[in-house]
């Protein structure tokens, strides 16, 4: 981006151009006016009046109007403070240009843009210039993404309210059933709008400090699968009480024994070896939602505790297991939700950790941390989890199906929510 070729008085004159067009609906609706009244006194002293009284009686009566006209003037305003503030901000192409505002929406949080990009400027100066916009903008943050269809075209939210609140409840308390195979509504956004997930072919790994909110996502994800009564449950707990709530509706239910852990999963192996026959059998590459049988889920808390602690052959053999599970069982329907404190390659092997195709990452005390989560690089393109805030329990980095990491925040399930849910779900698995 070539800011310096452009002098003082070539940049001037684009902005006053651009805040007069900003105004001209404005100047419009005035000349307009006075010209109607002026003509309307002309046959008749009371004709403005009449007309002025009119005006209002159908704004009264017509509240729809005055809503639309109220939206349309706060949109007008906010793109001209935005076109100030990107001359302000320097935010120019070649052509001594500012980006172009295409459409304007408002939301629960601020307002949303979408921008075409101006010859010389692309989506990553934008996004780095994010920050000295929102100064000029006089909001919290601006967020910038890119338009995967047309690379001259961004989206940017401005930011005005936060968009996490202290504690965000649950809707799944209020739900009866749930069907795993269809995306579900996992976390909201930083702008407001609700992420959702989708679990079959995919496998997710968490990771974070204690206390960032590890078992908050854990739970969410089990009730969902709950909720479902074609998904068959599997939980291994190496704390003992952090899924416990949710072995009522478990089809096996392992604490902090490497050998029963070992077991179970050997038992999964075979699941995995059946499922694959069928599908053979019926010349068929991965199960379908109508098939004969249903997703498998595994979810594992304190993953180190199983891969770290105990004798060597055991913690081998069930890297061993668990690698198998995670590599072939995508297409057999089996899904791996895998929660450590620091994923480490000491903690977990590489060979492992890098089959998770989601990640999710809560607060880390450093960005090595956060990278080895969210893999290498993340950190220094600024997606670290160590930016999160300690008073923002729940909230990650997400990396899934947009390819970069976003900001969400996830839903807490009290203990009294998680027995109505686990209720509801063995009501719906026994019909």
């Amino acid at each position: 981006m070539a800011n310096s070729t452009f002098s003082g008085s070539s940049l001037r004159r684009p902005w006053i151009e651009t805040s007069v067009r900003g105004w001209r609906f404005e100047l419009l609706a005035t000349i307009s006016s006075w010209i109607f009244l002026g003509a309307a006194a002309s046959l008749s002293p009371f004709a403005p009046h009449v007309l002025v009284l009119t005006t209002m009686l159908v704004l009264i009566a017509r509240p729809d109007l005055r809503a639309r006209f109220r939206s349309r003037a706060r949109a007008r305003h906010a793109i001209r403070r935005f076109n100030q503030a990107s001359w302000l901000c320097m935010i120019i192409g070649r052509d001594g240009r500012i980006p172009t505002v295409m459409k304007m929406v408002r939301t629960p949080i601020g307002n949303h843009f979408l921008v075409r990009l101006p010859i010389g400027l692309h989506f990553e100066p934008m996004e780095a210039r994010a920050p000295e916009l929102a100064s000029a903008l006089g909001a919290r943050a601006v967020l910038v993404k890119p338009v995967r269809a047309n690379a001259s075209f961004v989206e940017i939210l401005e930011v005005r309210i936060n968009a996490f609140p202290d504690l965000l409840q649950s809707t799944l308390v209020h739900v009866a059933r749930t069907d795993l195979w269809q995306p579900f509504p996992f976390a909201i956004a930083e702008d407001g709008g609700v992420v959702a997930l989708q679990l079959p072919e995919h496998n997710l790994l968490i990771g974070g400090e204690p206390g960032s909110g590890k078992s908050v996502a854990l739970s969410g994800i089990v009730a969902m699968a709950a909720l479902d009564p074609t998904v068959s449950l599997t939980l291994l707990d190496g704390k003992q009480v952090e899924l416990a709530a949710w072995s009522g509706v478990a089809d096996h239910f392992v604490g902090p024994n490497t050998e029963e852990a070992i077991s179970v999963l050997t038992q999964l192996q075979g699941l995995m070896d059946a499922r694959y026959a069928l599908l053979l059998e019926h010349h068929l590459r991965k199960i379908e939602p109508s098939g004969p049988f249903g997703l498998h889920v595994v979810v594992i808390d304190e993953l180190a505790f199983y891969l770290r602690g105990g004798k060597k052959a055991d913690r081998e053999l069930f890297a061993e297991l668990l690698r198998d599970l995670i590599a072939r069982g995508r297409a057999a329907g089996i899904i791996v939700i895998a929660a450590t404190q620091k994923p480490s390659h000491e903690v977990v092997p590489t060979w492992i950790r890098d089959l998770f195709a989601y990640r999710l990452a809560m607060r880390c005390s450093s960005s090595e941390a956060s990278d080895t989560i969210l893999g290498s690089g993340w950190a220094t393109r600024g997606s670290s989890a160590v930016d999160i805030d300690p008073s923002q329990r729940g909230v990650g980095l997400l990396l899934a199906e947009g390819g970069t990491p976003d900001l969400v925040k996830l839903p807490y399930f009290d203990d009294e929510e998680i027995d109505r849910i686990v209720r509801n779900a063995m009501l719906v698995r026994r019909r």
